[in-house]
């Protein structure tokens, strides 16, 4: 075995619309999103005689608590085969953003095991197996736009936009996703924050989650209402259960100053990054 070395990329959710609570407890949902090849974290799959796993934040958890770790048990029980390998992963999504992360990392994982162990599972053992470690993990075994259904799980390709401008940022705390879902169905608009479905270049662009989100981090709704503000903005969208925030920009507008202003004039601490979807 060779070292292998993949990107997790991030994914940015373009319209997601919560239908109902399920009997399960889950929420059907209907998402398209697309992946940020250019934000990723990266995984480092070396031989070894055993497994272990380390990660370069020391605040996530590195034992079954970490979806990575979890994606290798997964797959060893599915796959009857031992993982002997040694996996490192460089964090560089921030967590607790709604950007997938810990999901893309979890998918990624599968696909590195499964082309070491000569495709024993395959694209549609993986999409179930993915399935029983997060809502979020099937999308990030398919390359391109995706459409998901169900509570997440169901997969399936879409057209993919044209590539758009993005700015994101993220102030210093993280949302919980079982908390905005579980917020979703008693909440209630705030005055003067526009929730309205946005157009850019065709794609509709709509987040539910928006609303219940931004019942308890008023910041958030401060933060897309001054994004839209601004010259730069021809849209602004709250990314998956937050606590990023995602601006489309247009193609002649300075991404960096426009962060820089966001630091200066509501949170000097906020995280940002700044690329083309779809490169």
């Amino acid at each position: 075995m060779s070292p292998l070395t993949l990107h997790a990329p991030a994914k940015l959710n373009l319209s997601l619309r919560v239908l109902r609570k399920r009997d399960d407890g889950f929420h059907e949902i209907d998402s398209l999103l697309i992946k940020l090849p250019g934000l990723h974290d990266v995984l480092t799959f070396e031989p070894g005689k055993r497994f272990s796993f380390a990660c370069n934040d020391p605040a996530l958890p590195a034992d079954e608590g970490n979806l990575v770790v979890a994606a290798v048990r997964a797959y060893e029980q599915a796959a009857k085969v031992s993982c002997t390998c040694g996996i490192t992963l460089e964090k560089r999504i921030p967590h607790g953003a709604g950007l997938g992360g810990g999901s893309s990392d979890a998918a990624t994982t599968l696909k590195a095991l499964d082309q070491l162990h000569d495709g024993r599972l395959g694209l549609p053992g993986l999409e179930s197996l993915a399935a029983t470690l997060g809502s979020d993990v099937p999308c990030f075994l398919r390359d391109g736009a995706v459409r998901c259904t169900g509570r997440g799980e169901v997969v399936q390709d879409a057209e993919t936009p044209p590539p758009l401008r993005v700015l994101l940022l993220k102030p210093w705390f993280e949302v919980l996703t079982p908390d905005a879902y579980a917020r979703w169905q008693d909440s209630e608009a705030l005055p003067g924050i526009d929730e309205r479905e946005q157009e850019v270049d065709g794609v509709r662009i709509v987040n539910d989650l928006e609303r219940p989100v931004f019942g308890k981090h008023r910041f958030l709704a401060e933060l897309k209402q001054w994004l839209l503000a601004r010259e730069e903005t021809r849209a602004a969208f709250l990314c998956g259960s937050g606590s990023a925030m995602a601006a489309v920009l247009h193609e002649d507008a300075d991404a960096g100053n426009l962060a820089r202003c966001a630091r200066h004039e509501l949170d000097p601490g906020l995280w940002h990054w700044s690329g083309t979807t779809g490169t």
